[in-house]
């Protein structure tokens, strides 16, 4: 087959040099001239061969003919312009190419006996429409302007990319129509014209070989390297700067424009305010040459004055050929030092300046000498503007994430009271702007309704207490294992005090575990028998290893005699994950109920603050109603971690359980933004009452008894008025009939706690029996139906 790489075409394709040969017939007919006799001599010889003028259907005729072939096109390809020109014969968008010159066969030879040169993203319905537009071109007479830069990427035998921009001349070619082309209307060509991505219309109007293509067209390749990678390396910039592959295709462009196979590129950001450099990440995998094992650096510890000034104070490239020859000149150069232990023979440093500020400096390196100089850094001219723009892009965006991890994880700026921050902040502005002198005002809400909440995880402080005392009683008696063993084999001097004395610590810990008796055992450890253990000189290999051992348990991430601690851990940290995962999942749903302000604590258990009113919100029409949908959200979720609490603890190395509690505060309060430690906080005197409950309520007992008022598996609602106990019980009713909650309300009086009295309480059992798992049992549009159902 001629042409395989693409299934059909509109042509009849007939690789022919009828025209050359017609050139050739009329000048032999002059007179006996020079020009006439070597014509005529030409085609005495390829007269044996008909294919050459009728057409050539076959890659051997092809080759058989190849000499004859390279004498017709003798004056297309002057041998004196062989090794300057890229040419070849060729049919338009095909791989077909032979009769190369000889700079195109040197560039072939180059990339190698497994390259195979194609026409770079090229498809197959480019070819056809393509062909369809050259015929409308010639015979319908239309001025399609279809061409697009057509390239060929060759590798070069250092492995860097070259790309070769392709131009046909196609004088030698003759379309004809054939029996089976298609007469077109104006009609036709005007619906081709609006539909060129129709591949089916296209052959439609032009059938596969229903034209005829007889002769050949004359390929000239121009190198574009360095303006192909300067539009490649825009489209990068431009596109996704965070791609992991974004360094390696920056890297490839720079090779191409600098035609060195290896080199590398590099950032280090420089900042302004302390003068340092540091490695950063404001495009994705750039390494610091400058900083490859620091994070950050003194700039003049680096730079000496006079590189200084070049690059920080004057923005200035900097140059250096070879690494070793320069430093032999400047010893004291600590930039030189570093780059060669670095292996790096020859660099350049550009200065990446926006607005007058320097961002950093962009590296470019080489493991050899004068492959970067003062010379081939004139050509950063050109692709600097872009790699500016894009770095300043990316430390804007940098400092937008910073300032939004700031927000998310450091303060409880809730996106429901944003709002009033930001037009403070733009208040501020404007008036420094004007040149008036304006202080930022405090941030206040003021008639906001309180909900608080809390789940915790019971007799959580004893269960710490006890993994603490089971490690150091497994970790004590191994130490008096050892001690026995080093005394009884008189290894040394006597240590019965020291058996004693961590017996005693034994026999305490069986009984009782104080707040400091962990510190007092280890300080006495590391006083009284670690010097004993770490002189091991005359001990036997067993012992040794005895001692390795208890070392090693001693790790407290891997460690024996901290694994109590670390079950203890796990099991705190897995519950908490999971409390706090629902309730941020189940927050997110009320908050597009009706916006409020809300934050959580992670303790021994989570806590969470709900604020809701229309100073919040004074945009929403906020009324009472939107309290009480609230209060029952909240009683909701709880009963929902709860469970979830339930089923999650037989996987656990510890099976904690939880206790809920609800505070009811029927009166509104103020609160303020507190700028010292950036949180809210209740604002004025009585409003300090609701802060004093919330401290005081969850280790309350039952009046007159010892009962603690919140119990495992329980759901223990505060208040004071009667109206807030019939509000609960409606609600209470309601997740009963949902099975969420068991049968049966309990009702009595907290203790009086110090400064404060009168306090009830309602608690209630969350129902396990008939919920495999609370995930997926709750969504907020089944609640919502539930809330406008209920009477309140």
């Amino acid at each position: 087959m001629m042409l395989p790489q693409f299934p059909d075409s509109p042509f009849q394709i007939k690789l022919s040099f009828h025209k050359i040969i017609e050139m050739l017939e009329e000048t032999a007919a002059t007179d006996g001239s020079f020009h006439a006799r070597k014509a005529d001599a030409l085609l005495q010889k390829i007269a044996p061969h008909p294919e050459l003028r009728d057409g050539i259907a076959d890659v051997d005729q092809l080759e058989a003919n190849k000499e004859l072939i390279h004498q017709l096109l003798d004056e297309l390809f002057p041998p004196a312009l062989s090794l300057n020109e890229i040419k070849a014969v060729s049919i338009p968008f095909l791989g077909l190419t032979f009769n190369y010159t000889k700079r195109f066969q040197n560039i072939l030879k180059a990339a190698g006996t497994n390259f195979e040169i194609n026409i770079r993203d090229f498809d197959y319905q480019q070819f056809y429409i393509m062909s369809c537009c050259i015929i409308l071109n010639a015979h319908y007479g239309t001025n399609l302007d279809f061409s697009k830069p057509l390239f060929y990427d060759i590798p070069t035998a250092e492995g860097v990319s070259r790309h070769y921009r392709i131009l046909y001349n196609a004088d030698f070619l003759e379309i004809t129509a054939t029996d089976k082309s298609v007469d077109l209307s104006e009609e036709d060509i005007m619906q081709l014209m609006n539909n060129y991505d129709d591949l089916a219309l296209w052959k439609e109007k032009f059938p596969p070989g229903s034209w005829s293509l007889k002769g050949f067209a004359i390929m000239t390749l121009y190198d574009a390297t360095t303006e192909n990678a300067l539009s490649i390396l825009k489209g990068t910039l431009l596109g996704n700067s965070s791609d992991p592959d974004v360094h390696q295709n920056l890297e490839s462009i720079f090779r191409s424009i600098f035609n060195i196979a290896d080199m590398h590129i590099g950032f280090t950001a420089y900042e302004k305010e302390e003068k340092k450099f540091t490695h950063t990440g404001l495009i994705n995998k750039f390494q610091s040459y400058i900083l490859p094992e620091q994070f950050e650096e003194d700039c003049q510890k680096i730079l000496r004055a006079d590189s200084y000034q070049m690059l920080i104070d004057e923005h200035r490239f900097l140059a250096i050929a070879d690494v070793d020859e320069m430093l032999s000149q400047i010893p004291e150069s600590n930039l030189l030092r570093h780059f060669q232990k670095q292996n790096i023979k020859s660099f350049i440093l550009a200065p990446v300046v926006k607005n007058g500020n320097l961002l950093g400096l962009l590296e470019l390196v080489s493991c050899r000498t004068k492959d970067f100089n003062s010379v081939t850094a004139k050509k950063l001219d050109i692709v600097m503007p872009f790699i500016v723009d894009t770095l300043d892009r990316k430390v804007n965006e940098l400092q937008n994430q910073i300032q939004a991890v700031i927000q998310n994880n450091y303060t409880t700026l809730h996106p429901s009271v944003h709002w009033k921050f930001k037009r403070e902040a733009k208040n501020y502005i404007l008036s420094q702007n004007e040149g008036i002198d304006y202080t930022l005002k405090e941030i206040k809400f003021k008639d906001v309704y309180p909900l608080y909440g809390q789940i915790d995880i019971k007799d959580s402080s004893v269960t710490r207490n006890a993994s603490v005392k089971n490690d150091l009683i497994n970790q004590l008696t191994q130490l008096v294992t050892i001690l026995e063993d080093l005394n009884q084999n008189k290894l040394v001097a006597v240590a019965e005090q020291q058996i004693f004395d961590l017996k005693e610590f034994i026999e305490d810990l069986t009984i009782s575990i104080k707040a400091d008796t962990e510190q007092q055992i280890q300080n006495y450890l590391r006083t009284h028998i670690y010097p004993i253990l770490e002189n091991t000189t005359n001990f036997s290999p067993a012992v040794k290893a005895s001692i390795e051992t208890y070392f090693y348990g001693t790790d407290p991430l891997t460690g024996q005699f901290n694994s109590n601690r670390r079950d203890y851990e796990k099991t705190l940290s897995v519950i908490n994950e999971k409390m706090v995962a629902i309730m941020d999942k189940r927050q997110l749903e009320i908050q597009r109920y009706f916006p409020h302000y809300f934050e959580r604590f992670k303790t021994d258990g989570v806590e969470h603050n709900l604020y809701i009113g229309n100073s919040i919100t004074p945009n929403k029409g906020f009324d009472e109603n939107h309290l009480q949908h609230l209060r029952l959200w909240q009683l909701q979720v709880l009963s929902e971690m709860a469970i979830e609490e339930h089923y999650l603890k037989a996987r656990l190395p510890y099976h904690l359980g939880v206790t809920g509690l609800l505070l009811v505060f029927s009166t509104p309060i103020a609160i303020r933004f507190r700028m010292d430690e950036k949180h809210f906080d209740v604002d004025g005197a009585y409003n300090i009452r609701y802060e004093v409950i919330k401290k005081r309520i969850d280790k309350a007992h039952v009046k007159d008894s010892i009962e603690r008022i919140t119990q495992q598996g329980k759901i223990t609602i505060v208040y004071t008025k009667h109206e807030e106990a019939e509000e609960y019980k409606k609600y209470i009713a309601l997740l009963q009939a949902k099975r969420i909650l068991a049968e049966g309300i309990e009702q009595f009086d907290i203790e009086d706690l110090q400064g404060v009295s009168g306090l009830k309480a309602l608690r209630v059992s969350v129902l396990y029996e008939h919920i495999t798992c609370a995930e997926n049992v709750y969504s907020y549009d089944d609640l919502y139906e539930q809330l406008n159902e209920v009477q309140i």
